[in-house]
């Protein structure tokens, strides 16, 4: 082979390896990339997680943080008939940073409340920013682990309510329809369930009576409720009640002022 073929094959070879060593680096310095934004992502991960875990286990001295305030005067009035049921109570929780829960039940509480309405207005405090699904669930499965699922959506005076279910729950009696409504102005939720009737559609009617007949007693210098409530008003629909309770002594016709827990 000529000298010069012999010097030019030779920096061909050269120059390949060249190339391939680069591309060998560039990959090499690829994957690096890769890994440290994986690990990045990682450590985000991990970091929500913890903070997750800590805002639960922060849970229950939340809540034992709420009282019961004896001697609050009721906010808001629940009126389904003229018929007096011994069973309803109206409770007041009060919480240091601000929050105050209005709370009716119906039925005796022997794991839940045959059906509940509870107004939330709130305060400073973190059950303000937690899910009202997953606080709903707390309070009405009997096995919260569950979860809630979708049901629906009805429409009320204060617009349209997300309706809830306990996930896989078969309908029949003795299941049980939840509701979910957050409002902006004034800052507040109102959330509860109904046990009561045979099928979905009595319960659905059940919750859009116990919504449509919630009024306001007094909203103190609260103009926000005071206006919130005077607009809902104006749209309020009628209740059949003949229509949810099939007999004389169920909770929707036979309810009255239910008595306020605590003393006045």
């Amino acid at each position: 082979m000529h000298p010069l073929s012999a010097k030019a094959a030779s920096a061909q070879r050269s120059g390949f390896f060249l190339v391939l060593e680069g591309a060998a680096n560039e990959a090499c310095a690829t994957l690096a990339r890769l890994f440290a934004y994986v690990g990045a992502l990682a450590l985000i991960a991990m970091l929500t997680l913890a903070a997750w875990r800590q805002l639960d286990a922060a849970v229950e001295p939340e809540r034992s943080a709420w009282s019961i305030a004896d001697g609050a005067v009721p906010t808001f009035s629940l009126r389904l008939g003229d018929q007096p049921d011994k069973s309803a109570t109206y409770t007041v929780l009060r919480h240091p940073l601000g929050g105050r829960k209005d709370i009716f039940r119906w039925g005796e509480p022997a794991d839940r409340p045959a059906a509940e309405l509870e107004i939330y207005r709130f305060g400073d405090e973190r059950d303000a920013l937690r899910s009202g699904a997953h606080e709903l669930a707390l309070r009405m499965a009997p096995d919260p682990a569950s979860g809630l699922e979708a049901a629906g959506v009805i429409d009320s005076k204060f617009g349209a309510v997300s309706l809830l279910r306990q996930t896989g729950a078969a309908d029949g009696p003795g299941a049980c329809l939840g509701f979910l409504k957050r409002i902006g102005e004034p800052a507040l939720r109102i959330s509860g369930w109904s046990c009561h009737g045979v099928s979905t559609p009595v319960r659905r009617a059940a919750v859009g009576c116990m919504l449509n007949r919630l009024t306001l007693l007094a909203g103190g210098r609260d103009q926000q409720l005071t206006a919130l409530f005077a607009h809902a008003d104006v749209k309020r629909m009628p209740c059949d009640v003949t229509a949810v309770a099939p007999g004389p002594s169920d909770w929707v016709t036979a309810i009255d002022e239910p008595r306020l827990r605590g003393t006045l």
